[in-house]
């Protein structure tokens, strides 16, 4: 019997040990997209993978499911080594540990209806069609959308739509690490925060490690524990995201515009209110307002 969300316990940390990739190696378009990455990732956890365009925020996470495989270095992922220039074996059963949901859905869908499309994954593992099917309609459940979506095509869907499409899609196949590029992309408010808190539901509830690429900082704050910065190719930051949005400097020299919350407090700070710089919650934030308020009176 499926047993959802048994996929995630019991796992090792990501490491990633001097990670270089290279396009086009050998060629005048020859391009360093990563470059000696050292990064552990915690299990269990919701990491934000945060960066500009073209920093090489979706080249990692690629990586990690062997989309990508490194020109330099290697990786350990779940039990799986990954060595740079070396024939890599069982990388099918680390595609089904690790679930990656592209930036743009449209990518991953491919089957006539939606119930193919989503029951396609458990299949190829060796789930049976009539146990394939029940999961595709409890996922579709899981995402936010009901049966009658079961017998539709997924290229007649909006693109928020096809997003949760694509993720019911992974989640069918019960991956112990989730790794989402721009998963909010396309979603207006409510459909970006229902989904935000899908995964921390897989994340708590189902123990699945989480990365999620986003620009996202309310999300980041919200929703995540850790952050890793990656900038030019390259690890700059990581860090709990107390401690980082703590670091406005840190956050200007990235262009970072930090949540309101924060710059709530900073504008308090700058007016004289005696604010710690570690509060990121509004009621927390309303405390010490309300007694220097009363102070004064």
């Amino acid at each position: 019997m499926y047993n959802y969300g048994k996929g995630g316990r019991g796992i090792m940390a990501i490491r990633f040990k001097e990670v270089a990739h290279i396009y086009n190696p050998d060629s005048p378009f020859s391009y360093a997209a990563l470059k000696n990455i050292n990064l552990e990732i915690p299990e269990g956890k919701v990491t934000a993978i945060i960066g500009e365009t073209g920093s090489g925020k979706s080249t990692l996470v690629q990586h990690l499911n062997a989309l990508l495989l490194p020109s330099e270095g290697e990786l350990e992922i779940l039990d799986k080594k990954i060595i740079a220039k070396e024939k890599n074996k069982n990388l099918k059963e680390l595609r089904k540990q690790v679930g990656l949901v592209f930036q743009f859905p449209e990518y991953q869908l491919f089957e006539e209806t939606i119930e193919k499309d989503i029951a396609f994954g458990p299949k190829n593992f060796g789930i049976d069609e009539e146990e394939a099917h029940k999961i595709a309609k409890d996922m579709l459940d899981l995402v936010g959308l009901d049966e009658s979506y079961l017998k539709r095509s997924p290229f007649d869907l909006s693109g928020g739509q096809k997003r949760r499409i694509a993720i019911a899609g992974i989640l069918a196949m019960d991956p112990s690490v989730l790794v989402l590029d721009e998963p909010t992309a396309g979603l207006d408010p409510q459909g970006a925060k229902d989904m935000m808190q899908l995964f921390v539901r897989m994340n708590k509830e189902f123990h699945k490690t989480v990365l999620i690429v986003t620009h996202d900082m309310e999300h980041v704050l919200s929703y995540c524990d850790e952050v890793v910065v990656v900038k030019d190719g390259q690890i700059e930051k990581q860090c709990d995201v107390t401690t980082f949005f703590e670091n406005l400097d840190l956050l200007q020299e990235l262009r970072i515009n930090p949540p309101a919350i924060i710059r709530l407090r900073e504008e308090l700070r700058k007016k004289g209110f005696s604010i710690d710089s570690s509060i990121v919650d509004i009621k927390e934030l309303a405390k010490p307002v309300a007694k220097e308020v009363k102070t004064h009176e």
